[in-house]
């Protein structure tokens, strides 16, 4: 088994992940208001001049979505004076790419009633608009989650490694794209965690660095390892934060970068060759550095007359993408036990 640590999914996967649920939230809250509308009150409501009929439990109903299937819970109403029929769901959904897009920009900025109301009739054409009430309470909804999540305790998560890197997104159609700082983990458990996400300026040393303190007064401990790009700005961030934590080049952005100075017809050849080299069924110690550096070595005694570029890219990073190989997690949690 490789000693190889990448998460169970890259960065894109959570992205996706938060897409998934918040499609869901979105479309649930909206479903909700909708029921609530239709009977003249909230779900726990009663008043006098209520529409008579009366909510019955919830029926799963799944739709399609662009990252993925998700199950909404359908309210069932008993003894209404007319059948509901919601203007959301219809016979089905599929077109959700705008509900999509708004909300992952919508986590990161926060959601304004213009914007949703064009991603709902865009989303799901003009029959499905909602009165700006309901739209408002989809989107205090949506914050009020969000806030809650962003502002949680860390305190009780036990890190072995830390992964952080940044996303761009077009928040609105011929917007520049804005960057998303995104940080996840593996416990010491084994499990996958999603940290945090923050919207920033740029990647620099500053909005990296912000971004890693909050997560740090919310009790965050140094991880044993972090996974980084080469982003100058990330790097000098994670050293200031967690300068006792060993920093990893991430070899996924390493292998790209090799294989960006390979032509095309050789980059399988390549690609192969270079996982090689760090995919290793030993332990961790300097006997795993040392095979790890020999096997670099002979890649480079292959390919530098026909690609110096990719030897240099892959030798002049060395130390750094072979740090995974010098440390093992200790039993104490967030503690730093370099080999």
């Amino acid at each position: 088994m490789s000693c190889l640590p990448t998460p169970d999914l890259d960065l894109a996967g959570r992205v996706e992940d938060v897409a998934r649920l918040s499609v869901r939230l979105v479309i649930q809250a909206a479903l909700e208001a909708e029921v609530a509308e239709f009977l003249g009150r909230d779900r726990y409501q009663r008043g006098e001049r209520e529409r008579v009929g009366y909510r019955n439990g919830h029926q799963p109903v799944q739709i399609k979505t662009t990252a993925g299937p998700v199950v909404l819970e359908r309210p069932k109403l008993r003894d209404t004076d007319q059948p509901f029929a919601s203007r959301l769901l219809g016979k089905g959904v599929s077109r959700t790419n705008a509900l999509e897009a708004l909300v992952l920009g919508g986590f990161v900025r926060g959601l304004s009633v213009r914007d949703v109301e064009a991603a709902l009739a865009e989303a799901l054409g003009p029959e499905a608009a909602l009165s700006k009430s309901t739209v408002n309470r989809i989107c205090q909804q949506i914050k009020d989650e969000f806030d809650a999540w962003a502002q949680r305790d860390l305190s009780t998560v036990e890190l072995d490694y830390l992964f952080c890197d940044g996303a761009h997104f077009r928040m609105h159609p011929g917007a520049p794209a804005e960057p998303v700082l995104c940080a996840w983990g593996v416990t010491t458990q084994g499990t996958p965690v999603l940290l945090g996400l923050a919207p920033g300026s740029d990647e620099g040393t500053d909005p990296w660095a912000g971004f890693l303190e909050d997560l740090k007064a919310r009790g965050l401990r140094p991880p044993v390892l972090v996974t980084t790009d080469g982003a100058p700005g990330l790097i000098s961030a994670v050293e200031l934060a967690f300068p006792r934590s060993l920093r990893q080049r991430c070899l996924i952005h390493r292998a790209r970068n090799v294989l960006a100075k390979v032509p095309k017809h050789a980059q399988a050849e390549v690609k192969a060759a270079f996982w090689q080299i760090f995919d290793l069924d030993t332990d961790p110690g300097q006997a795993a550095v040392a095979e790890a550096s020999r096997r670099a070595h002979a890649f480079a005694g292959r390919y530098r007359d026909r690609y110096p570029a990719a030897v240099r890219c892959l030798l002049d990073t060395l130390p750094e993408l072979t740090c995974y190989l010098r440390s093992r997690a200790s039993t104490g949690p967030g503690s730093v036990t370099p080999t």
